[in-house]
């Protein structure tokens, strides 16, 4: 019986707290021990290198008021309290509740956990909870790093902490400034609860409400639209950003938005990645570019994009001041000196859409720069500027002054405007150049092959059309204005005719490589996520601008046969 109430006592013991909590404080030694009814009724009076002992904790003081039937103390003069092999506290004072396990230490409290330091003026730990806190200002000191604020709470068991209110980190490479912190002394990871900013060396800026930053390698993922800004003027916005500082490197998932603010450009997208070292990141999933460097301002959107900064060297002159021998002034060449600089390149691959007011397009891979000012496109790259559509295997845009000054097309070139419902107006050869003056196409240069379809109007382009009239020559300039076509010179060595409306058909009247892409056209800066059904393109053998130069020959050949075979029969005409 007498074992079953034993074995009973123990279950009870360990399932209920309570029972646990209520074991007795022990007074292990003391040099005195005296009594004063009057002062402290109930309570022994200890002096002399007092020892307490209760349940795993050792308690050591100066001297002690021991109240032994309600299992408390009050200890004076350097107090330490020993728990285990683990934690160790200090004070001046310490009151002690032996019943709930809950001691009040303060004045120069220092409390030392495996490799962690907790200095305040007045803490309070929970035994039985295994809860420490402060509550007018501590410091919490691990190996890494130093953390301040005017509320803190740390759990020895699993070695979290909270801190609240003007909440300080300071590590040797950032400073980290909180509302409310939570970090763990053990992995070194602050979990990010409120609003917090992080200076990384003073290169890095870190401006987050939720995440975690590990301390120690410097990883951190970043929620609710973190930023990171760093000090060259990039900085990068996203729903929720996984970013490695040592490695300079980030993913970045949800609305991320990477701006450069010296090269004037913002690249946006679902999905990305960034490289700090390189300057370098990409988006996909939405992607956006906006350069922004010009007041007219280019939207490019692709399923992916990269936006990467490239350095070179900028030769600059230094002259030399001049030199004067026997009245005569002597030139000297001057010093060349290399600057160091770099430049903004994008790239854009698959379902390539572009929007400036001046010019739109669409292709399939894109190459542009802010050094060279030129847009590279492949892929059936397609360019309307007014009414005009410019199509060829490669073209390439090229800006001045922040406006597009021309446009190269190689390889199966056209350009065709729409005069009417049906009516389209073609020049199309190996080579195109078109140029654009004051957002409006002014002229347009065809060589090799050249092919026209062309409406004239009676009344200087005012009147009805009189006819349709096809060409074909070697070299071809056709001149526009108020976006209608005014004139076109030829190369001596042209051959053509002009037909009724009525004499000929549709289907005659298109060129080889014609196709009308209206549809797919982007109309203003949120078109260019629009994803048109693609217009079909004829089907031909493309003409590669290399060879040029051989046709060319060729069609001389034929010219001047032609034209030695004209004379002839001029000759026989003349001899009868």
């Amino acid at each position: 019986m007498n074992r079953f109430i034993y074995i009973l006592s123990v279950i009870l013991l360990f399932l209920c707290p309570g029972l646990q909590a209520e074991t007795m404080v022990y007074l292990v030694h003391s040099e005195t021990l005296s009594f004063d009814e009057e002062l402290y009724p109930e309570a022994q009076l200890l002096k002399g290198d007092v020892i307490f002992r209760h349940d795993s904790a050792l308690m050591y003081c100066d001297s002690a008021l021991f109240y032994e039937k309600n299992n408390s103390l009050d200890a004076f003069g350097n107090v330490r309290l020993v728990q285990g092999d683990t934690l160790e506290g200090f004070s001046d004072v310490l009151f002690y509740d032996g019943n709930t396990k809950f001691a009040r230490m303060r004045k120069n409290v220092k409390l030392i956990h495996t490799g962690t330091t907790l200095t305040t003026d007045s803490l309070n730990y929970d035994r039985l909870n295994d809860l420490a806190w402060y509550f007018s200002g501590g410091k919490i000191v691990d190996s890494l790093n130093t953390l301040t604020s005017v509320w803190g709470q740390y759990t020895p068991s699993t070695r979290q902490t909270v801190f609240k209110t003007d909440v300080l980190l300071v590590n040797d490479r950032f400073v980290l400034t909180a509302d409310t912190l939570k970090y763990n002394t053990a992995s070194n990871i602050a979990d990010l609860v409120g609003p917090t900013k992080i200076i990384y060396e003073e290169e890095t800026t870190i401006l987050s409400t939720l995440g975690w930053y590990n301390t120690r390698t410097e990883e951190s993922m970043l929620l609710n639209r973190s930023e990171v800004i760093h000090e060259d003027g990039r900085s990068l916005t996203g729903d929720t950003i996984f970013y490695d500082k040592h490695f300079g490197k980030g993913d970045v998932v949800g609305h991320m938005c990477l701006i450069d603010s010296v090269q004037q450009g913002t690249l946006y997208g679902n999905l990305g990645k960034f490289f700090e070292t390189d300057k370098y990141g990409f988006a996909t999933d939405s992607a956006l570019y906006v350069d922004w460097s010009e007041e007219d301002r280019t939207y490019v959107h692709a399923d992916t994009l990269y936006s990467e900064e490239i350095p070179y060297q900028l030769t600059l002159l230094q002259p030399l001041d001049s030199i004067m021998v026997d009245s005569v002034l002597t030139w000297q060449p001057p010093d060349t000196l290399l600057q160091d600089t770099s430049y903004r390149q994008i790239r854009a691959f698959y379902h390539v859409r572009i929007y400036r007011s001046d010019m739109q397009a669409i292709c399939d891979s894109l190459v542009t720069n802010n050094r060279d000012s030129v847009m590279i496109m492949n892929g059936k790259p397609v360019i309307w500027s007014d009414n005009q559509q410019i199509s060829a295997e490669l073209v390439n845009v090229y800006l001045k002054n922040g406006t597009v000054d021309y446009v190269h097309g190689i390889g199966s070139a056209i350009a065709s405007q729409q005069d009417a419902e049906t009516w389209f107006n073609q020049l199309s050869g190996k080579e195109l150049l078109a140029y654009i003056r004051e957002g409006e196409m002014r002229q347009i240069d065809v060589n090799g092959n050249a092919e026209t379809v062309f409406y004239p109007h009676e009344d200087d382009g005012k009147g009805p059309v009189v006819g349709v009239n096809k060409t074909q020559s070697s070299y071809v300039k056709m001149y526009l204005q108020n976006q209608k076509v005014d004139h076109i010179v030829f190369t001596s060595a042209t051959t053509g005719a002009m037909y009724p409306l009525d004499k000929i058909s549709e289907s005659q009247t298109r060129l080889g490589s014609f196709f009308w892409a209206e549809d797919e056209r982007p109309k203003n800066k949120d078109d260019v996520f629009r994803h048109p059904q693609s217009t079909q393109r004829p089907e031909q053998v493309a003409l590669s601008a290399k060879d040029t130069t051989a046709e060319e020959n060729t069609d001389s050949e034929k010219e001047d046969s032609s034209d030695s075979k004209r004379n002839s029969r001029g000759r026989k005409r003349a001899g009868r």
